[in-house]
């Protein structure tokens, strides 16, 4: 079986930070990304940029970093405790893109590494990532392209891998104080190294170069449809979800913060402007009430 290659992870995830941000300079039309280095005093570091106030995208942050340390936190190897006594590296690209009309979707992707060694032993590693789309006013459309994407970048890699990483993804981003998924979905896998190192690697790359032409192709759809304070308001609305999920739920956030991440980094995810409403209830047959009667619960959006 092939040794894991971690330079090699490295440097696809280096230059899919570039293109990635590349595409959505281009996409957006006005804004640059700022890149902010960091160090982490207990080993590694990484490069978080930023685009803010662009004409299509409000905040689009893509981050990348390379994190080790001598031994896992406590609360990680309670879950893993083939981890315990390892020192570990971690490495990733992981984003969050809020637009500023409200009738594109936000969206997430990251894809990740992971690996633990210590002397005398076999390393643990694995790959995980996937990415999802959290739309204010959807499009079924809109949806079904999304998905019929994430469909082709899977079969390459057998018959039910689409279904599985589908049906994780739903699984995966479901508020279950509010019994509604975050959004429609996408992709989401984790602990991936049943098939060996190259195969592994091969997936992970195939979800992180498949995500910006899924995107965009939305983007390019909605990023002139016309919107009023009203679709604003509810956007901001609705991104109070992005935050309760990122805080309460969320692995990555949550592992980020337990093991001396960058604050400023890890929290890139959040929206730049939020709001709350008491016990909002959307008007009976508006196109805000169809968001969550017809698309806050898992569906085969491909009837497959």
């Amino acid at each position: 079986m092939t040794a894991p290659n971690i330079q090699a992870v490295k440097a696809f995830l280096l230059s899919l930070q570039q293109q990635i941000c590349q595409g959505l300079e281009q996409l957006d039309g006005q804004a640059q990304f700022m890149a902010d280095s960091w160090q982490r005093a207990e080993g590694g570091g990484g490069s978080s940029r930023v685009l803010t106030d662009g004409a299509v995208f409000e905040q689009a942050g893509v981050n990348f970093s390379h994190v080790t340390g001598a031994a896992m936190p406590a609360s990680a190897t309670a879950h893993r405790p083939e981890l315990a006594g390892r020192s570990f590296e971690a490495m990733g690209v992981s984003l969050v893109i809020h637009p500023r009309n409200p009738y594109i979707p936000t969206t997430h992707a990251n894809v990740r590494f992971f690996i633990a060694t210590k002397a005398d032993a076999e390393p643990v590693w694995w790959f995980g990532g996937g990415f999802d789309l959290t739309p204010y006013y959807p499009f079924l459309d809109d949806v079904i392209e999304w998905h019929q994407a994430a469909k082709t970048i899977c079969d390459p890699f057998g018959a039910e891998t689409y279904t599985k990483y589908k049906t994780w993804c739903d699984e995966y981003f479901y508020l279950p104080h509010r019994q509604e998924t975050r959004g429609v979905g996408g992709l989401f896998f984790d602990d991936l190294n049943q098939d060996g190192f190259d195969d592994s690697f091969a997936f992970m790359q195939a979800v992180g170069n498949g995500f910006l032409p899924a995107y965009a192709s939305l983007v390019e759809r909605r990023k002139h449809t016309p919107y009023g304070e009203a679709q604003r308001d509810f956007q901001l609305y609705r991104r109070g979800r992005y935050v309760e999920f990122n805080l309460v739920y969320d692995r990555g956030t949550l592992f980020g913060l337990q093991t001396g991440g960058r604050t400023e980094s890890i929290l890139m995810s959040m929206p730049p402007l939020v709001r709350w409403q008491y016990n909002y209830q959307p008007a009976e047959g508006s196109p805000e009430a169809e968001l969550y009667r017809d698309f806050l619960t898992p569906r085969n959006w491909l009837n497959l």
